[in-house]
């Protein structure tokens, strides 16, 4: 494998940071939005984009949303800290001695976790990866830790069509797909307007779950294939493995007592337990939940306040990427969605496909857009409507057309950095060095993903 050895390298060398290239896809968008649409008044044109990037960056639910994802990380790694959970890890990583063994395991559990709940998924992958690179470290065997980041991640590449999918779960709202048309247009389709597409006709048609079912081979023997092929180096990750702050002799006696914090994690428990119960029972889970899940462990598995706030302290460091790189994202969701740009782009491949291609270019299109508007529900609510009528006019399945959407927003995650910003920051690695991998699995599953749609919907 000399080749992904040398791709490998010049991309480590000349790779940018996920900072400057969220930059660069911030001039894009603006030059895009400027040069390719029209304003809609009077205003400046130049006025107007600049008005699109400076509301998206400070929308409110954006924000809100950006600090659910710092959560998810922060609450992440402080409960990895807890020496329960550095026990547990330990009894799963026993099965790992190998490079190949390493990224088969974390890959596979990632992608069903992931499969269940993107969120979950993200966080799972990332403190496995963590673990496994600690285990290599201390008991002296190589990995290819860039190569174990990578299947860490892999669960964003089948989120969308698991049971958190944005797209697949909007459709099946009663009154969801009737809200982008008028009366008279849901009239002129006829019978072929469906009101609400129910997840057996998508999350869980024989088809996606074929789908799902060979990803979940597939993806780690590749892996395990590819980790036989190149080189394996050691890889200093400096990381400690659990948390023990009774040393601290300046801790207050409250910090170090074990029950102030394990009652306030007993309380969020039950909180949780009586207002999430029933969804996640459903596995219906949002940031929220799951933040407030790991709240209550975090508390309950740490030995005492103390342990907790050192914890803190170390998880905190990660999160500066998210901090600054999120609401740049947020800026250029504000420019493709208000100046029409998301609906350009999508238009544009339905004027050029038929019937038999409309899947595969809305697959394309979709894939494109989430490069720069990195998240499938906002990307759904601009570009569903366009896909659906396109359906319509064309005589293509709905639920085909829904799912293509699907798997186009979540394999280009394998290019784009920003939902890689929590793995990052808690394995400590750079965006350059799982890039390689990544793209190959991009190459890989956009492959699959276009001979499923051809072939098996």
């Amino acid at each position: 494998m000399k080749i992904v050895n040398s791709i490998a390298q010049l991309i480590e060398k000349y790779f940018p940071s996920p900072l400057s290239i969220a930059l660069v896809l911030t001039i894009i968008s603006l030059l895009l939005a400027y040069f390719f649409t029209s304003s809609p008044s009077d205003e400046s044109h130049l006025v107007n984009t600049l008005t699109y990037w400076k509301n998206g960056i400070w929308n409110p639910d954006l924000l809100v949303f950006g600090y659910q994802m710092m959560l998810i990380l922060v609450l992440g790694h402080i409960l990895v800290l807890s020496q329960p959970a550095t026990l547990l890890l330990s009894k799963i990583t026993q099965l790992v001695n190998s490079n190949a063994s390493a990224v088969v395991l974390v890959s596979s559990l990632t992608l069903l976790v992931a499969y269940f709940n993107w969120g979950l998924g993200l966080i799972f992958g990332a403190v496995l990866v963590r673990k496994i690179g600690e285990k290599a470290q201390q008991e002296g065997f190589y990995l290819n830790y860039p190569l174990l980041g990578a299947s860490g991640y892999v669960g964003m590449l089948v989120w969308h069509g698991g049971l958190s999918g944005s797209a697949p779960l909007k459709a099946s709202e009663e009154g969801h797909l009737a809200s982008f048309f008028s009366p008279s247009e849901i009239a002129s389709f006829g019978d072929d307007f469906l009101a609400e597409v129910s997840t057996s006709q998508t999350i869980f048609s024989s088809s996606n779950l074929f789908v799902a079912s060979f990803l979940l081979i597939c993806i780690p023997l590749f892996l395990g294939w590819l980790s036989r092929k190149i080189r394996n180096k050691a890889y200093s990750i400096q990381l400690s493995t659990s948390v023990t702050p009774t040393s601290n002799k300046s801790a207050h006696f409250l910090d170090q007592q074990p029950y102030l914090g394990k009652l306030i994690g007993v309380l969020l428990l039950v909180t949780f337990i009586i207002t999430y119960g029933s969804s996640v029972v459903q596995l219906q889970i949002t940031p929220n939940s799951l933040n407030f899940l790991m709240l209550s462990l975090c508390f309950l598995l740490h030995q005492n306040v103390a342990s907790f706030s050192q914890a803190l302290g170390e998880a905190i460091q990660g999160t500066s990427g998210i901090l600054i790189q999120f609401p740049l994202y947020f800026g250029i969701m504000g420019v493709m969605k208000e100046s029409g740009l998301v609906t350009e782009i999508a238009s544009f491949f339905i004027q050029i496909s038929t019937e038999k291609s409309l899947p595969i270019f809305t697959f394309i299109s979709a894939g494109l857009v989430n490069i720069f508007v990195p998240s499938g529900g906002g990307q759904w609510a601009i570009q569903g409507p366009i896909a659906i009528e396109a359906a319509l006019g064309k005589g293509v399945e709905i639920p085909k057309i829904i799912m293509a959407f699907a798997y186009g927003d979540q394999v280009t995650n394998m290019l784009q950095p920003f939902w890689a910003l929590p793995l990052l920051g808690i394995t400590k690695l750079k965006a350059k060095e799982i890039f390689p991998y990544t793209l190959l699995l991009f190459l890989l599953a956009s492959f699959l993903f276009i001979l499923a749609l051809i072939f098996i919907y």
